[in-house]
């Protein structure tokens, strides 16, 4: 495999974003959830969180400069969502007593499971830490479970995230300890 890139996403990169994350979702849940709930989920929660941008604390991994992936953390309260489920300011985290976010992971099909969300992570984790925080968590997709399970997170709780359609999609809340090594 060439060699992936991680670098911090710009908004210049937005558009790109954009048509990554509908590839992923599509490509990569069709078999943990119905068509309804992967368009209404594209439509009313998966997006670009332009903050995360705006923050510092968005990155995009490529390949030969292809976008195959992106991905952040955050240190702002949302757990899930984009910039269309945003409603007033998203307030700051406290790192000395709230977990940072693992926010808004999309890999391009052709590209899963060859360790770009592995390289995502890891520069996540480690912004984090130096950030201050010592616990992350995240709202994780039916397929994205198994990815932060080998990072070493632990479902909390499984929210049905309900949409203005009606559709409700299922996310399992995760968490774990950093810098505790």
């Amino acid at each position: 495999m060439n060699s992936v890139s991680v670098r911090l996403a710009q908004k210049e990169d937005i558009p790109a974003i954009e048509g990554l994350i509908p590839e992923s979702v599509r490509g990569l849940s069709q078999n943990h959830y119905t068509e309804q709930q992967i368009e209404s989920a594209l439509r009313y929660i998966f997006g670009v969180d332009s903050q995360l941008i705006a923050d510092g604390t968005y990155y995009v991994a490529e390949i030969d400069r292809s976008f195959v992936g992106c991905g952040g953390w955050s240190k702002r309260k949302t757990l899930f969502g984009g910039d269309q489920t945003k409603q007033g300011t998203d307030p700051l985290l406290d790192p000395a007593t709230e977990p940072a976010r693992i926010r808004a992971f999309y890999v391009h099909p052709a590209w899963a499971r060859r360790g770009i969300g592995s390289r995502i992570m890891e520069t996540c984790e480690k912004a984090a830490l130096a950030a201050g925080f010592s616990r992350m968590e995240l709202g994780a997709t039916l397929p994205g479970v198994p990815l932060y399970q080998a990072f070493g997170f632990v479902p909390i709780e499984e929210i049905e995230a309900p949409m203005p359609d009606g559709v409700t999609l299922p996310i399992v809340r995760m968490g774990k300890n950093i810098g505790q090594d």
